[in-house]
């Protein structure tokens, strides 16, 4: 009987778990999100004199942004399911609008402004679903037209004036900070509420990666090699923990909308990659004749992903609303391009069925360090534009470069 000896030297992967660099390879879109973000912090950094990560600004950066990346959450959702939403920055002037109204004419109290807004994001969005889910109209051409009806509702209500004067309660949303004075800046170096609130998150971050990934070990389904994962791990630590020391160094501390922010990335993370609803929307975007064949109710998915669109649009729009202080017939302008870049760059795939929250977060943090680190340098907003439209269209084409790099090494 004839018998086989091993080389010593030929090292064998287990089953189930790529080598270092097929691995590399299959997540160099998602690793070059994150590199692009360091690279461009890195130079506006340099170029603006270290002012780019000043605690102050870096609290700005996020206050500034918190509603595009609000918004860009639930792009990435629909974007992976095969959508397009052009209607979002409508619908968020329309909402903060009407709970200008309803503050301001009905005397209605902050609280249940808030809710009828969220109700009303939620009656828009379910609107829009009902014509692309249900009666078939693409998404492109009801959210279009969802633009123009929603943007001229909010010039009829407001009568193309401006409302003002919001409640404090209401401004802390959008503007307000955690326990502002709890920990005065003379008497202590940093906000300690800050720095408890960063522990924490990264205490259960390391919890859940850890669990996550014994759990998929368990299942024999974990394909990512350990030092990677550990890699990962450690960068993600770092960045929550400078950030934490960065805001904890302003004089403001936390902003609230940082901690709602916080709340619905995890949230909304998890939905995508540990529900039956977000293993749906994948599917519905990577092939939807397949998905339909399976006994995916694909029409409730569309329906669902709209409606949950407009209630995120009317949260951005509260958070616009308080911030300015201000419900006016121009709010919202050009939102729904912001978020639609920030889900693409973040590494959602034109076609669906590619896209995940984190990416389009990061995605939304490249295009509001962009603007924040061109704002210091006195850019002209049309350079501005040009630049964010250029680095829209790299990323797209490295995507479109990477996936057939990809099919090529499969034939």
């Amino acid at each position: 009987m004839a018998t086989t000896v091993k080389d010593p030297h030929v090292t064998t992967t287990p089953p189930g778990v790529k080598d270092g660099f097929s691995f590399l390879t299959s997540r160099l879109r998602q690793i070059g999100i994150f590199v692009a973000l360091l690279v461009i912090v890195t130079l506006f950094q340099v170029l603006t004199g270290g002012a780019l990560l000043m605690p102050d600004n870096v609290s700005n950066i996020i206050v500034q942004n918190s509603y595009i990346l609000l918004l860009a959450i639930g792009m990435v959702m629909i974007i992976v399911a095969g959508h397009i939403d052009l209607s979002v920055g409508s619908v968020a002037a329309f909402v903060g609008a009407m709970s200008g109204i309803m503050i301001q004419d009905w005397g209605l109290p902050w609280w249940a402004a808030f809710v009828g807004s969220l109700l009303i994001g939620g009656l828009v969005g379910a609107w829009q679903g009902f014509w692309v889910a249900y009666v078939g109209i693409p998404a492109f051409i009801v959210t279009l037209a969802g633009m123009l009806v929603f943007r001229g509702l909010t010039q009829i209500v407001l009568e193309n004036q401006r409302i003002t004067g919001f409640p404090e309660e209401y401004r802390q949303l959008g503007g307000g900070f955690l326990f502002p004075g709890l920990f005065p800046p003379e008497t202590n170096l940093l906000d300690w509420t800050t720095v408890g609130l960063g522990v924490i998150a990264v205490a259960l971050l390391i919890i859940t990666q850890l669990r996550g990934r014994a759990t998929r070990a368990r299942l024999k389904l974990e394909d990512e090699p350990k030092a990677w994962f550990y890699t990962k791990l450690g960068f993600i630590v770092a960045v929550i923990l400078g950030v934490t020391y960065l805001l904890a160094g302003s004089r403001s501390g936390t902003p609230i909308v940082l901690v709602v922010l916080g709340v619905l990335i995890v949230a909304y993370s998890l939905v995508m990659s540990n529900s039956v609803f977000g293993r749906h929307i994948y599917a519905v975007g990577g092939n939807l004749q397949a998905a339909q064949l399976s006994g995916i109710n694909t029409k409730r998915i569309d329906f669902m992903l709209f409606v949950n669109m407009g209630v995120l649009a009317a949260l951005a729009g509260l958070i616009f609303t308080g911030r300015l202080n201000s419900a006016g017939p121009g709010a919202g302008n050009l939102f729904e391009l912001d978020a639609i870049a920030a889900a693409f760059i973040g590494g959602a795939a034109v076609t669906g069925g590619v896209g995940t929250v984190i990416g389009a977060i990061t995605g939304g943090l490249i295009m509001g360090v962009l603007n924040n680190g061109m704002s210091l340098l006195g850019v002209g907003i049309d350079v501005q534009q040009f630049i964010k439209g250029m680095v829209l269209l790299l990323a797209v084409g490295f995507d479109v470069f990477n996936k057939r790099r990809a099919s090529n090494a499969l034939k």
